[in-house]
């Protein structure tokens, strides 16, 4: 049978789960106020960081206590930075349900050496949050990129815990609404929901967590890109704009615009109703069909940024090679780049739908993906 090619493409093709596309729009011009060849230490520097984390504030409500820095070496870097810094003082409790949740639980048993408890799910599936003894610090990621699960609330996390709550929420802030009461570390990186660039880390911190910085320090050494007190006390000026070390002003300023965007459209609850459009539009396309399905078991947990598929025909013979010639043949076809699932994950694809993506081309997207499918399984009837 002849497979006809969808006649509407989607017109920006970039579906990539980070660096995730740009806003809507995006040219280089809009870059043209970056003091480039100036230092970040210089007043036009500082002041572009301090409007940074301002308008970041302003847009996610995170309160006027909490402390909100610049850092190093994207998510990855501000997750380490509170692992190392604040762990260790009480018990913890880690919980992973995909890939970089296992990485903090390695972080912190094999090089942090703590005699943790370890709650895993299956991907697809998140741990019995009702099960976590939040007395504990607890490490946990609250959307999994790439898992395609969330948290679906903080309704679990209990107002009068003693341990601190550290959470990786890098796919999530900009796009879901993070109770701030119920966090004492948040932790993301400018690539993921507005479309920044890679490279800079962004960590907030409670007033319980600054406590603990200045009331405990850890048996290893912290290397120095990690210090966040001196003295015993904390060093204010990091959650001023002064970072510990030198970051790009052209990355600085990519984010300021992608923050005055997200302030154009609404602020955050703008932001959260395009990616929930985005992933309602894959899910009412799929709704019903035998060959493809949403890798999040329970609905409430579903993604609503790094959506997660995964075929089902019975038919197909090799999963794994299967998905990975359905991303090929998209990006082939110029109608989605870097839509494969991530390395670790079960085989099948990943749909950026955070807020920068126009919900029109996850529309167009979608009938493209069952023309891949189909070719696919055509290719592999010749082939057997």
């Amino acid at each position: 049978m002849a497979l006809t090619a969808p006649a509407a493409r989607p017109a920006n093709p970039r579906f990539s789960s980070g660096p995730c596309a740009k806003i809507p729009g995006f040219s280089l011009d809009m870059l043209s106020d970056a003091p480039l060849g100036r230092s970040h230490r210089a007043t036009i520097g500082k002041a572009k960081l301090k409007e940074a984390i301002d308008l970041t504030r302003d847009i996610l409500g995170v309160p006027a206590e909490y402390r909100i820095g610049i850092v190093p070496a994207s998510d990855t870097g501000a997750v380490e930075m509170a692992l190392w810094s604040l762990l260790g003082a009480r018990p913890v409790e880690l919980l992973a349900w995909e890939s970089f949740g296992e990485g903090w639980v390695t972080d912190v048993v094999k090089q942090l050496k703590l005699d943790a408890t370890v709650k895993k799910a299956p991907y697809g599936e998140i741990v019995d949050l009702a099960s976590v003894d939040f007395d504990k610090d607890v490490v946990f990621t609250w959307n999994g990129t790439t898992s395609g699960v969330r948290v679906p609330n903080g309704d679990a996390i209990p107002a009068s815990r003693a341990g601190l709550t550290i959470c990786d929420a890098t796919s999530a802030a900009f796009a879901m609404d993070l109770p701030w009461d119920k966090l004492d570390v948040a932790t993301f990186s400018w690539q993921k929901v507005l479309g920044g660039e890679g490279g800079h880390g962004m960590l907030i911190l409670s007033p319980r967590a600054v406590e603990r910085l200045e009331s405990y320090t850890p048996a290893w050494p912290l290397p120095k890109i990690f210090r966040m007190t001196k003295g015993g006390k904390l060093i204010e000026g990091i959650f001023a704009g002064e970072t510990i070390n030198t970051p790009s002003m052209l990355c600085v300023e990519d984010y300021l615009v992608a923050l005055k965007w997200a302030q154009g459209i609404g602020g955050l609850p703008g932001l959260i109703a395009r990616s929930q459009a985005n992933a309602a539009a894959i899910a009412d396309y799929i709704a019903g069909k035998d060959w493809i399905a949403n890798l999040a078991v329970d609905p409430a947990t579903a993604s609503t940024t790094s959506v997660c598929l995964k075929f089902t025909d019975p038919r197909i013979r090799d999963g794994a090679a299967f998905a990975k010639a359905v991303a090929r043949r998209l990006e082939k076809e110029g109608v989605a780049l870097d839509a494969g699932a991530y390395r670790d994950a079960p085989p099948g694809l990943r749909i950026w739908c955070g807020s920068t993506v126009e919900t029109a081309d996850v529309a167009a997207l979608m009938p493209w993906i069952e023309y891949a499918f189909e070719a696919e399984i055509e290719a592999q009837a010749r082939a057997a």
